[in-house]
């Protein structure tokens, strides 16, 4: 079984029974590491499928279905080829291409606010000036989240927009309202006017048959 032992303070590269993301004493694998305590991250096994807790690859069809998974589990066995270790707690010796030197980062952070926080800026100040560069060409990170002046213009746009929305919404519900109100006093004239005329048309009817019967 192969080891890959990592430091993340520094940033380089260089067990049985045990789960992922536990803690072991690395005195076991010699002497150059007594004192160290290392986590277990992740690991592949003889076939090349990495270790991972949990069940989230395999999404069973039907009931009763056999588990044919592209994982393997998370409890270190014999069956690993490969297993991730990264330093928790530093030892009394220093592992040589380990925990003796340090890589540089090559990129610095990205986002607007990230970049204020690392080098300290208030809002007024310019992060266009103070983004670390490449250093192998002359290009540098797209800052995000960068508050321009025409970033505001076009927030500014889409709230007067909105408001120009709401008011002519407003304004077509207040018209249909009055329009609404006018065909149902215009209905309301026009069926009582009916009303009216068949009471007038009765009323004469009425009045006919009763000087008929009494001519007779």
């Amino acid at each position: 079984m192969k080891l890959n032992i990592s430091f993340p303070a520094t940033g380089c590269q260089k067990l049985i029974e045990k789960r992922m993301a536990t803690e072991v004493a690395a005195d076991a694998l010699g002497e150059e590491r007594k004192g160290y305590v290392v986590r277990i991250s992740d690991g592949n096994d003889k076939q090349g499928f990495p270790m991972k807790q949990g069940h989230s690859c395999y999404r069973p069809r039907r009931t009763g279905e056999r588990k044919r998974k592209s994982v393997r589990g998370c409890i270190v066995d014999a069956n690993l080829s490969v297993l991730s270790l990264v330093i928790v707690k530093k030892g009394e010796k220093d592992i040589p291409g380990l925990t003796d030197t340090t890589v540089p980062r090559r990129l610095g952070p990205k986002r607007a606010s990230r970049i204020r926080k690392l080098f300290n800026l208030s809002k007024e100040d310019d992060v266009r000036q103070y983004i670390v560069r490449k250093p192998l060409n002359k290009e540098a990170p797209k800052i995000q989240r960068l508050v321009t002046p025409r970033v505001l213009q076009h927030k500014g746009r889409r709230i007067a927009l909105k408001k120009q929305r709401t008011r002519k919404n407003k304004e077509e519900a207040a018209e249909y309202a009055k329009l609404l109100a006018k065909r149902m006093k215009e209905a309301k004239e026009k069926r009582q006017e009916q009303i009216a005329k068949r009471r007038r048309l009765s009323s004469l009817r009425a009045s006919t048959s009763k000087s008929e019967s009494s001519q007779k």
